[in-house]
Order: structure tokens, then sequence, then C-alpha cells
């Protein structure tokens, strides 16, 4: 190839994906328990035990990546080859700034190469869904101009709904206030959460109950994804298999026509804001709405 394509760990990608197309990965990380961990997506990691900590009471913290790992990621790479990276959504983190700088550090010192850098305005599964159809392109020898156009034409498309066991995690992260939590906790009310076309994470709808959470996250799948046929649906979550089941089961009933289906956990640096517990249906479908 004339260029490398890389992204990063926040897609949540599966090492074994990882390991089968060869893809450099910025590694981001993680404290817990005053101790920093890099999301090596799952190679090493204990998810369970992750989750179970904080069931326990532990406190993960996440923290940006410094201009100066960016540039020992990607300064190897520059060297001999032009570079595509495909980011998590800048609207997550303000490590997209330390990014273009080090691309801007770099291109001064190798102005014969090209570094584009694309904002997917997702995280987690949507993120991976738009790397895996970007990488598809990569192989069959595409530019990296028209990779990156792909990613733009369609990061609006990648979906996720997701629900949360516990609301005092979004309360944490300030996704909701601390009132709401309680009365939310006290009503057993559960939010339907989905990745806005703001590039962040938005409030859909509330409902009572665990089951109808999964049960309208599944009807929102079938209203929402496009060619089932030809895509596979990711179902993710944070240390809870017996759910994610559930909800896989509930989107096939209602769009039997699915291709594939595929489990995979939630990483540490999206779980620490989410909370076990959480469970997610990821797809390509109609543009965002919310």
């Amino acid at each position: 190839m004339e260029y490398v394509f890389m992204t990063d760990s926040d897609s949540d990608m599966p090492y074994a994906i990882r390991d089968q197309y060869d893809i450099p990965m910025v590694y981001m990380p993680y404290v817990m328990d005053g101790v920093e961990y890099y999301d090596d997506l799952g190679r090493s990691e204990d998810h369970k035990w992750f989750y179970g900590r904080m069931r326990d009471g532990a406190v993960p913290v996440t923290s940006l990546l410094p201009t100066s790992a960016y540039l020992a990621y990607f300064e190897p790479i520059l060297e001999k080859s032009d570079l595509l990276f495909v980011a998590f959504s800048s609207q997550l983190s303000a490590t997209i700034h330390n990014i273009y700088e080090a691309r801007e550090t770099l291109l001064k010192k190798y102005p014969q190469r090209k570094f584009m850098v694309v904002d997917t305005m997702s995280i987690s599964a949507p993120q991976l869904n738009l790397i895996m159809g970007a990488h598809a392109l990569y192989r069959e020898g595409k530019p990296m101009e028209e990779v990156a156009v792909w990613v733009e034409e369609n990061k609006m498309r990648s979906h996720a709904w997701f629900t949360v066991d516990d609301l005092k995690y979004l309360k944490r992260g300030g996704r909701i206030s601390g009132a709401a939590a309680f009365f939310g906790t006290m009503l057993s009310l559960k939010p339907i959460v989905v990745m806005g076309k703001d590039g962040k994470i938005a409030p859909a709808e509330k409902v009572q109950g665990r089951q109808k959470a999964l049960r309208v996250i599944a009807e929102r799948t079938a209203q929402n994804i496009e060619n089932p046929e030809s895509q596979t649906v990711i179902i993710m979550h944070a240390d809870a298999p017996e759910d994610a089941k559930r909800l896989e089961e509930m989107i096939r009933q209602r769009v039997p026509e699915i291709r594939d289906s595929v489990t995979i956990p939630v990483g540490p640096v999206i779980g620490a804001h989410c909370g076990p517990g959480t469970v997610a249906s990821c797809f390509m479908g109609k543009e965002r709405a919310i």
C-alpha cells in the first residue's frame, strides 16, 4: 500500500480483527485503583474484573494522550509512508487537538508525506463499523482520499442505541443531573441513549424497566437499519452477557434478514463512563435523527 491505515482503541475493535488485518493502533489510557493501563482491545484485559471493581465502588478515570504520545505513534509510519488516521469523535474528548498538533509537527518534518485525519463522530462499535467499511476499501487498494470521503459520507449512518443499568455512571460523567439520577433510580427508569448526530452521546427516551429498554432498542434497530441482509449487527455489553443475548434474539425476531450478528464487550475506556450492565445495538442505517 502507498499509505498506512491506522485507528485507535476507542473503537473497541476485538484484537483478533486487529491481528487479522494488522491494523496499527493507538492504545488509549485509563486508570483503575491508581494504576494506569492501556486498553489493548481485550488481549490481556479482564473485563469481568474491571466491571466487578466498578460495581464494588471503584471509579476508573480516563485521560488524554499527550501530543508526545501521538508523535511516538505516528512518526515511525511517516518516516516511510503516508498515513490515514481514523479517529474517534472529536466531540467526546479534546485529544483530537493533540492529534492535529502532532500532524502539523510531523508534516513540517516530512513535507513529502500526506497525513489525513478523519473524525468519525463516533466511538466504540459505531466507530468500528466505519473502520471496517473503510478498511475494506483500503484492502481493495483505494486511494486515501477516496477512503476518507467514504467515512465522511457514511459517518451519520453509523448507529448505537444503548441502555445503562445504573444511572449513577451517567450522572458521574455529567450526562444527567444528580436529581434525575436519584428519581430515575427510584422509578426504575432506564434511559435509551444514542450516538448523536453532533458526535456526542444523546438521550433518546426513557422507559420503565430493563426488559422494556431492551425491547425499545430492538424496535429502534428495526426502524433505522438499512440493508440488513448485507451487514453484521454488533451487540455490545459491559458484563451483561444474558441481556446481550436477549437483545440479539429480539433484534433477530424483528429483522430476521440480518446477515449476521456478533457480540463483543464494551472496553474499559468507554465502560468507565457508561458503567457495568450497559447493552447496545450498533449497525449501519438511516441518517441519525437525534
